[in-house]
This record gives structure tokens, sequence and C-alpha cells, in this order.
């Protein structure tokens, strides 16, 4: 697991490389290997002039906790073997190797079987921190020479390493994201990020955020001392480091040390201090995540005493949100979901690919961002619009994107400019000859987007695809137009594109398992996230999206006051209200949306959320944000978008108390996406969960803490069961469109979760 080679000048290399696992993670194997190499790096230290720690492994350099392990429960090997006393968690600590062997600790034998998972993971944190503090107090220069991704526990490994040189490699990621697993850094990051930047710099640059940072930006915040261009000067520079160094030690642990920013009990900080739970209590809009409260605490309070102190108090904290129902959503959602689409988990058997050149029909705002995804990771693009002079507004968009990296010392001007020069404006559409596949962005219309593959069809070779970025006309219709539709199927990007993780693959009835294969290798060439969908009306995420705003709208026609209504969305967890989301798209869009579906002789219940849209564009001529006016005022002065005062008017507001109670706003949001959602499932247009709950967080915004909108129904108080007792009652309440489906209720009789589809 760790290799241990000594160099003639007296410094230890030690190379982190799991034997059994393409990745480097703190497992079992991990927690006894580095156990005893500081056992042995103690006992050897007169022979020792220093210690370069780097990996062996081409993917990453040490990739954290392993989860797997770590929601394995009273199973699981580090729990059980930590806790107990007598596995290989304790032995790896060098204090109780003779109480137990590596296999009693794995196979959780042991005392601790019975307790808690929070306590066992608290003790097994307390093992790692253990090891980490006797690293750093080794009396000898220890660098990290990081030469892949280290997040998590994986980049604690570095915080407890004097000096920190890493690679300035573009696939490179480093932090602590446990914020978005429900967690915070257990194994010192919160104690150590405190003591290198101060509390303010730690909490709002690294520990609330949660990013994955580049070396650069690393480097920026001051998270990593040096940067190397290349393996051989990686290591070059830690040895040089150690060589200048040979007495190094943790800036908290020299004589004299003052925390940057000053200590909780200075008055500078002490006057800042009270801002900070009222500033995060802001940014989380009453929504319930306690990670970041418990991260606030940890810092704080280990700020105002000695770092051993410290990392108690942060491992108390963390044992706080583990195995808690928000920690165990996000884990599943943003670890295990998320791992499973990434890896490829809804891709079809085919032929893996590599798309080399790739055309952009349309270069509005989302072709424009296609685009640039594109040509930022290294896919010539041939952009095409009406006229040279809009294709190459649309180079331009991707222009200001990249001046902007390069400002901010993201990026340089050597890989500005060679990006920009992969992308070639034209208003030809014969120049996309030679593409392996071409991206159609234009107007949601369909007899546009049918003339534009006939044209494509005449210039591209046989065995290109076709993709159409719709984010509703069905796929199927679409490809109507070709001779070969198994060649075609659907990209839904979201905009803006350049943040915006996921892609939407669309499956028509006609699409191939090679061409569905070929865009999903293609979303993941550009580093976004798929989930695969089969062809619908709306697909998953425009229909489920689309209940979201018209339950909104269902309030507001009830009389609720539209304060309540986004307030209830913003408690829920939701980023954005539902009235400010339909402002943001247009009143206009779901009112064509739902003309062209009739037309197309799609029949679906009435909602009384569209006579809403009715009234706001016949009635009062508010369109939404473009026009300055929907449900918000948008005040040409700057000033922030308000409330349009005539809404109580125009829909009637109860006088006295609420006559819906804040509970069941928040909860006919959540529930009613979440039975659409079910309906997708049962239609076979969502064929698998992470689909739809990654689908769901990265794409339309449902809470995260729900763990996305079919584990929502799975985690509600009382499983699929209690779900369905809640949907029956705001059906009562509210509507039929909450009552759940006979597929659900007997899901709910059989004691079934979602999960086992």
């Amino acid at each position: 697991m760790i290799r241990w080679e000594q160099r003639e000048d007296g410094i230890v290399v030690l190379t982190l490389d799991d034997p059994a696992q393409s990745a480097n993670t703190i497992n079992a194997r991990y927690i006894e290997a580095m156990g005893a190499t500081v056992d042995r790096l103690r006992a050897e230290r007169d022979t020792i002039t220093g210690v370069v720690i780097t990996s062996g492994k081409p993917n990453g350099f040490l990739l954290g906790m392993d989860l797997k392990d770590f929601t394995a429960g009273a199973a699981g090997p580090f729990g059980d073997g930590a806790a107990g006393g007598g596995g290989a968690s304790d032995g790896a600590a060098g204090g109780g190797g003779a109480a137990g062997s590596a296999t009693d600790g794995a196979s959780g034998v042991g005392a601790g079987a019975t307790r808690p998972i929070s306590r066992r993971v608290y003790e097994l944190a307390g093992i790692v921190k253990d090891q980490f503090r006797r690293l750093e107090t080794l009396g000898r220069p220890v660098v990290a020479a990081i030469n892949g991704t280290a997040l998590g526990g994986g980049f604690e490994v570095p915080l407890a390493c004097h000096h920190r040189v890493v690679l300035d490699s573009p696939s490179i990621r480093l932090g602590l994201p446990e914020v978005t697993l429900g967690l915070l850094p257990g194994g010192g990051g919160v104690t150590r990020v405190v003591r290198l930047l101060g509390v303010q710099d730690a909490l709002t640059k690294v520990l609330l955020q949660g990013q994955r940072l580049r070396p650069a930006q690393a480097l920026e915040i001051g998270l990593v001392d040096e940067l190397a261009t290349t393996p051989e000067e990686l290591i070059d520079k830690a040895v040089a480091w150690i060589a200048a160094n040979p007495r190094a030690a943790q800036p908290w642990d020299r004589p004299g040390y003052r925390l940057p920013g000053g200590r909780p009990t200075d008055k500078a900080m002490a006057m800042a201090l009270p801002a900070f739970p009222a500033t995060l209590r802001k940014q989380l809009k009453g929504a319930h995540y306690p990670a970041p409260h418990a991260i606030l605490c940890a810092a704080v309070e280990g700020a105002q005493v000695d770092i051993d102190t410290a990392l108690r108090i942060e491992g108390r904290w963390f044992a706080s949100l583990v195995d808690t129902p928000v920690q165990r959503n996000m884990t599943q959602a943003f670890f295990f979901d998320l791992q499973h689409l990434n890896r490829g988990g809804s891709r079809p058997a085919a032929e893996p690919s590599r798309v080399s050149k790739v055309g952009v029909i349309g270069a509005g705002m989302m072709g424009s961002g296609i685009a640039y995804a594109c040509a930022r990771r290294g896919i010539d693009v041939v952009l095409v619009d009406v006229s040279l002079t809009a294709a190459e507004k649309g180079r331009d968009y991707s222009r200001k994107l990249l001046d902007k990296a390069v400002s901010r010392g993201r990026s340089t001007a050597e890989r500005r400019d060679a990006t920009l020069a992969r992308i070639t404006p034209t208003d030809r559409i014969d120049d996309v000859a030679g593409c392996d596949m071409v991206i159609e962005a234009v107007f949601e219309d369909l007899a546009l987007k049918h003339e534009t593959y006939r044209k494509l069809a005449a210039v591209l070779d046989p065995d290109a695809v076709i993709a159409s970025n719709t984010s509703s006309l069905p796929i199927t219709s679409l490809a109507e137009a070709l001779d070969r539709p198994e060649r075609f199927l659907g990209l839904h990007f979201f905009s803006p594109v350049d943040k915006m993780p996921l892609v939407e693959i669309i499956r028509g009835k006609a699409t191939s398992d090679q061409t569905l294969a070929r865009g999903y290798d293609l979303v993941r060439q550009i580093d976004k996230t798929p989930i695969v969908v089969n062809d619908s009306r709306g697909f998953f995420t425009s229909r489920v999206f689309g209940a979201y705003i018209l339950e909104g709208l269902a309030m507001l026609a009830e009389g609720v006051p539209a304060a309540s209504v986004e307030q209830a969305a913003l408690q829920a967890g939701y980023p954005v209200g539902p009235l400010a989301v339909v402002d943001e798209v247009t009143l206009t869009l779901p009112r064509k949306l739902r003309d062209e579906a009739r037309r197309a002789g799609v029949r679906t219940p009435s909602h009384p959320g569209e006579a809403v849209l009715d009234v706001m564009v016949e009635r009062y001529r508010r369109t939404g944000k473009a026009a300055g006016a929907g449900f918000y005022d948008y005040p040409g002065d700057g000033s922030p978008k308000r409330l349009w005062p005539g809404l109580a008017e125009a829909f009637g507001t109860p006088s006295g108390p609420p006559a819906v109670p804040m509970r069941d706003l928040r909860e006919r949001l959540l529930v009613v996406e979440a039975l659409e959602a079910v309906a997708c499932l049962d239609e076979g247009v969502l064929e698998a969960v992470p689909d739809g709950n990654i689908g769901s967080i990265f794409g339309i915004g449902f809470p995260a803490w729900t763990g996305g909108v079919l584990q929502y129904v799975d985690q509600y108080p009382g499983g699929v069961a209690g779900f369905v007792a809640r949907a029956e009652e705001l059906a009562q309440r509210y509507g039929e469109r909450f009552r759940p489906s006979a597929t659900l209720r007997e899901r709910a009789e059989r004691g079934e979760p979602i999960r086992t589809r």
C-alpha cells in the first residue's frame, strides 16, 4: 500500500499505491499501512533527512475515505475494527497492534460491532488524525508531492505535511468537498485549514464551498505552496525544499504562532464573528443543511484552543453528522449515484469513442456555451449561424469566459488562445463536413429543425451523429426528417452551459445503442455528467420542472401570498422560488409548450396554475424578466427585483391566519415533483434511479439534502408508505394531482423502496 524508498541523501520517498484498487482511498489497508509507516519513520528518524509523499496511481493521489466501507454500517470494516480495539485500525495507530489482526478488523469482529456508527467513525477518525499528528511532528521536513487528484481525506494528508507541491495538470482537483456529502472534513481538515488561512478565509474560500479546485486556484488561496510542470520537477522541488528546510515544522507548532486574521477572542475578530451565523443562515435560506453549521462551529471553537483540543472538537462535530438522514441522502447522491453515472452506469455496451471535431448549429447563448464546453476540452468546433457576424459573436462568448479566467489567474493567455483557435465561426452549414458529431441548437421550431437536419445529412459522413439540444420536442418526431434516424439523439444541455454540470441524453425510438454510447462518451469527454432518458414530451427534467412551476402558480391561484410561495421554496431547499424561475424562462414559454402538446394530441388534466399564466400574459401583459415585468418588477436603475404589488389584487390574498400551513407549501413542491418523477419511472422515461436523482439535483435544482427526487420518496419518514400517506393527505386538501399511482401504492404495501427498481 505504501512503498518505502530511501535515497542516498537520506530522503524517504513514500509512494501510495493500493495493490487491490485502481485508485488510492483511505480504507482499512491504508490505515494499517500508514500506521506502520509512521511507526517506522519515528523509529528510524535519526537516519532520515526528510520525507516525500507521492502516489503511484495515474488517476489520483488519494481520493479520500472509501465510502463503500464508510456506509457499510455494522458489517463494515472500518468502524468495528476501530471501535473494537482489535483490528487493523488499532494496529495501524501504532499502539495496539498486538490486540488483533488485520483480518479481525476487516471482518467486523470486536466489541465495537454493536456501537453506534457515529461512535465508531469518531474513533476511526481519531486514529487517522493521530497518524497525521505524529507525521507532522516527526521532527523532519515532510513534503507532499501531489501528482494527482486529492480530495477530502486525501487532501488532509498533504495538509499534515509541512510543504505542498502540486503538478499543474488540468485534470487534477484538490479540496475538501465533504460539505457536499453532508459531512465535514474529519481528519483534521477543518483545524488545519483554519490555522493556515484564518477563520474567515478558511470558511468562505474552502470549507463551506466544498469546491474541487484546480492547482492554480489552490495556490492562489494558499492551500498549496508550489506548482510543478512535470512529474520530475515535482519531485525535484520537493527534495529542494527539504534541503533548504531541514528543521521544518508546522506554523502552529512553532513558538509565537498567531492565527491569521486573529483568534475569535481578539477584538477585530470578535466584532466580525456575530455576522458569520447570520450570513450562513442567509445563504442556506432556512433549508435544512446541518453540515455548514457544524463546520462553522468546529472552525470557531477550534480556533480558540490548542491544536490537539481543536482536533477533538472537530471529531465530535464530525460524528454528529454521521449516519443522519441528510448525510445518508447526500452521500448516496453525490458519491454513489454520481459515481455510477460518471463511470458509465447508464451507458449501453458499445465500443468506446472520442470526438475530435464537433459542429454546433446556432450561435445563440446555448450554442455558444456548447462550443465553449467542447473547445476547452480540446475538441475542434465549427460554430454555424445564419451570418458570419452572428457566428463570430458566438465565439466571443468563449473569449469573454476565457479572458475572465486569465484575469483571475485560473488560466494563461496561451491556453486561452489555443482554446479560441479551436472554434471556427462560419455562416456555411457545409463547413461541418468531416465532423464526428453535430449538435443543433436552433429555435424550438419543428419545421426549422427538420430543415436543418436535411441540410446536415447532405454534407455529413454516413456514420456521423446528429444531436438536438431541444428541451421539450420529442426526439422521435425530430428524427422523422432523417433517412438514418438511428444516428440521431437528444443532448439537452442546461443554461448556462459553462456552469451547469448536467446533460440529459434522450434516446428516440430509433436511436441505436452505438449512437447513445457516442453521445454518452462526448458528455464525459467534456467533463459533464450524463443521464439517460427515453423519449417523451418534455423528457424527464422539463416534465418534473414543469410540475414545480405549476404548483407554485396553483398556490398563487389559491390566494397564497406570493412572498409565502417563494419563501416556502427556499425553506424547502430550492435555490430559486417558482415565481422567480418562471420569470427567467418567460411566462410565454410554458404556455407555448402546453399549446404545442395539445395540438399534437396530448391530453393532460387542466391544472389550476395554467390560468395564472393566462391572466398574467393576456390581462396584464407581463411576460417575464426579459420584458422587465413578470411576477417580479425589474427596476431599470439597477436596484434589486421585487415582487409585483399587483399580484394581491390579481389573485387575492386571504385575510386572517394563513389558510395553507407553511409545511404544506414546502412539501407540495417536493411531493408534486416526486410524483411526476415516479410517473416517469413507471412509463419507462426513466430506467434507473441514479439518473432521476442526479438529473433532478444538477439539472433543475431539486433540494440536495433529499438526495434527489426519487431518493426523497425512499427517505420520507416511514419510507414509501409514509410518502404515499402524505401524498393522499395532500390530494384530499389540494387536488387529484397529488394522488399516488397504483404502482406506488402497491410498492408501499410491499414495503419496497423505489431504489430496488
